[in-house]
């Protein structure tokens, strides 16, 4: 790949990660709130709708009834054939109508008829609608009516007597059907209406606010080292401006912390270089001081062992701190490993001097699951400090011992590192796993028990300090078994023995 599609890359890398942070207008909240609006205020039209149309179905009847009842009273006043056919006639057209009858003292009376239907298929009795049938009734007449016959009836005003209208249900679904029409219309105008008012308030008291702080984080987060990008808060009293000066002063911290950040790794980088170049300076000088062992003068001898040490001190020094400045342990490999053979590995690479006991507590058939490399560093590490610390005592009647032990709780292993050292110092137990802080000797880095508790917490265990007096230290390693898969089992099951 040529340099120029190399640039053209890192150039449109930057787009694409600011297109993917702009929020889309059709999924912005300011969208969804409108719409929202838009729909609660239709389903709230639409609750109120319900009583409203079974409140103008009982009252279109009710005026037809009361027509009927009208004309009806006329009739029985007058002669009983006072009207002709063709009267009758227009007068149920104008009710829209196919009978009046009249029911008086249990006497029921037909009073115009022009042709009788077959069937009546609902009867609706105008005094006992409630709000339950009538909203039922409404709806069924609404979706499902239109060709059915109606008889009506039902007591009109302060009269004694029951008038009944036998009618077909177009002209009432007709009705219904533009009245739910100018309903709507005005429902939707409404809430447009509404949705358009809460919109424009909640945009200005929250939708804005919150869409500053966003655009605040995404600019600060492209150069959080700009100052200019820390939002300014607002004097807003309510959750908004909490969060706005909560949101600043995070934003404050955070580019400190950063710039300190900034300076610690520059730093550090620094101190790698140094300290590789100085690692090969000091092998070289390690070298030279071997050679001067050889040499018989006796003010030589008396000052060489010293002079190794103290390189050896500071190569250990060197090779700590790069260790330590990896970014990244490996993730351990676990084994099923004999213990008490991989402590003979330790105690047989440590310098032990004249003088300090190693004892190996760890029964032969004791078994870990541990990463073997990884598991040799936490014990050498944590037995190198128990030597170093022992061999700083000089009084020839003190007992140096070094124990290691272990025992198992289940499915958990738990080793011990035992040693009769003069014990930690109180700034030592204070920061024990904190890097360049924990060292309990002068010139020490701290860094074995920090790298120790790294690893073995990589493990799903702990390193804990369970005593430290004069005359006794004791470290605990608790190691878990790792979990048994499920499907791995099963298939361990079904294998023939």
């Amino acid at each position: 790949m040529t340099s120029e599609a190399l640039s053209t890359d890192e150039k449109a890398r930057p787009a694409a990660a600011n297109s993917s942070r702009r929020v889309p207008l059709s999924r912005g909240l300011s969208t969804k709130l409108l719409f929202l609006t838009i729909a609660f205020v239709l389903l709230a039209e639409v609750l109120i709708f319900l009583p409203w149309i079974a409140s103008y179905r009982v009252n279109w009847l009710k005026e037809r009834l009361s027509t009927a009842a009208a004309v009806s009273i006329v009739l029985l006043q007058g002669e009983p054939n006072a009207l002709s056919h063709n009267a009758q006639n227009d007068v149920l057209m104008a009710i829209g109508a196919k009978a009046i009858a009249v029911r008086d003292g249990g006497v029921s009376r037909l009073l115009v008829v022009s042709d009788m239907p077959p069937q009546v298929d609902e009867h609706i009795d105008i005094a006992d609608v409630g709000l339950v049938n009538g909203m039922t009734g409404a709806l069924d007449t609404l979706f499902f009516g239109g060709k059915r016959m109606l008889r009506v009836f039902g007591p009109v005003g302060d009269s004694d007597k029951e008038f009944e209208l036998i009618m077909p249900d177009y002209r009432l679904r007709d009705a219904m059907l533009r009245y739910s029409r100018n309903v709507a219309v005005v429902s939707l105008l409404i809430s447009l209406f509404t949705a358009m008012l809460v919109y424009a308030a909640i945009d200005l008291i929250m939708i804005g606010p919150i869409r500053t702080m966003t655009r605040s984080i995404l600019a600060f987060s492209e150069a959080p080292d700009d100052p200019g990008r820390v939002i300014s808060p607002t004097d807003r009293s309510d959750e908004i401006g909490v969060a706005e000066r909560e949101l600043a002063q995070m934003q404050d911290r955070l580019q400190k912390m950063l710039s300190e950040q900034k300076h610690l790794a520059d730093l550090g980088l620094a101190v790698s270089k140094i300290n590789h170049d100085m690692r090969n300076i000091l092998a070289s000088a390690q070298l030279m001081s071997d050679r001067l062992r050889q040499v018989k003068d006796p003010t030589v001898q008396s000052f060489a062992p010293k002079l190794v040490r103290a390189l050896d001190r500071a190569v250990s020094y060197s090779e700590g701190v790069l260790a330590y400045g990896r970014t990244q342990e490996p993730a351990p490999s676990r084994r099923r490993l004999r213990l008490r053979q991989l402590v003979d590995d330790v105690h047989g690479l440590l310098d032990i001097e004249t003088g300090i006991e190693f004892i190996n507590g760890v029964e032969h058939a004791f078994e870990v699951d541990a990463d073997s490399d990884q598991l040799f560093r936490v014990l050498s590490n944590l037995c190198r400090n128990a030597v170093q610390a022992m061999a700083a005592d000089t009084e020839s009647a003190v007992v140096r011992r070094l124990a290691v032990a272990a025992e198992r709780h289940g499915s958990v292993s738990r080793i011990t590192v035992t040693d009769t050292g003069p014990g930690l110092p109180p700034k030592a137990r204070e920061n024990l796993f904190a890097a360049f802080r924990g060292s309990a000797r002068s010139g020490g880095t701290g860094l074995g028990l920090a790298i120790a508790h790294e690893l073995i917490r990589a493990h799903g265990g702990t390193v804990e300090l369970v005593e430290s007096i004069g005359g006794r230290t004791v470290f605990a390693v608790t190691i878990p078994d790792q979990p048994v898969r499920l499907d791995q089992a099963r298939n361990g099951l079904r294998r023939p023995a």
